[in-house]
């Protein structure tokens, strides 16, 4: 499976286009990606036929939300399912690094019949110990990971291990994909699910349109 990032209604088109699995949209690339508008999430979600998962995240700032932050994001899920997007991405940590159970399941009970990514926030965990942890939420249905801090390739054991530890929770690998790492991650990370961001955009500028010619090559790829 494979998810690209999509900032524009023209950006999901180019991926579905492409053949491509699915997207995630999102505002801000540069900033990580945060919860993108109403009035794009719902062009965006009637003009492709392929899931659209929506970024909830409201700043940039961390992981780490207020009462009224995880308040806002409640109201945005609630406006994002009934726009009638797929599924929401998120990820809640607490000061000591660890997931923010309490808040995360306020945020899941608003979730209903959503697919669920918890997201990156998951890297600045120990990533095993909190799959271990996801496993008991079944309404998350994939994890965005790189297995941790610094570059993918170093992390593949931990990958690995998650992968293993899981239960219901797809292992969606991002974060450093690119052309030239992609087979060997591919070959050493079996069951796992794919997530690129700028390596399938225009000079890989955050900025730039989606590399239609490179994204259809990466499908074949992640198909082989």
């Amino acid at each position: 499976m494979l998810e690209i990032i999509g900032m524009t209604v023209e950006d999901a088109k180019a991926i579905e286009s492409c053949g491509a699995n699915r997207i995630e949209l999102v505002s801000a690339l540069t900033e990580g990606g945060v919860t993108p508008s109403f009035g794009l999430i719902e062009r965006v979600v009637n003009s492709v036929k392929i899931p659209v998962n929506v970024m909830i995240r409201h700043h940039a700032n961390s992981f780490v939300y207020s009462e009224d932050d995880v308040n806002i994001m409640i109201k945005d899920i609630e406006i994002v399912n009934s726009i009638g997007a797929n599924g929401i991405v998120l990820g809640l940590l607490d000061n000591e690094c660890k997931i923010d159970e309490d808040n995360l399941k306020r945020l899941l009970n608003k979730s209903n019949n959503l697919d669920i990514t918890f997201h990156k926030a998951i890297d600045e965990t120990n990533p095993i110990q909190s799959i271990k942890l996801l496993n008991k939420y079944k309404q998350i249905t994939n994890v965005l990971t790189s297995g941790g801090s610094g570059n993918i390739i170093n992390n593949l054991n931990i990958i690995n291990n998650m992968e293993k530890e899981s239960q219901n929770i797809n292992i969606l690998l991002g974060g450093g994909l690119n052309f030239d790492n992609i087979r060997e991650i591919k070959e050493k990370t079996p069951n796992c699910d794919y997530h690129f961001g700028t390596a399938v955009r225009v000079d890989k500028n955050p900025f730039g349109k989606i590399d239609e010619k490179k994204l259809m090559e990466l499908v074949k790829i992640i198909n082989i």
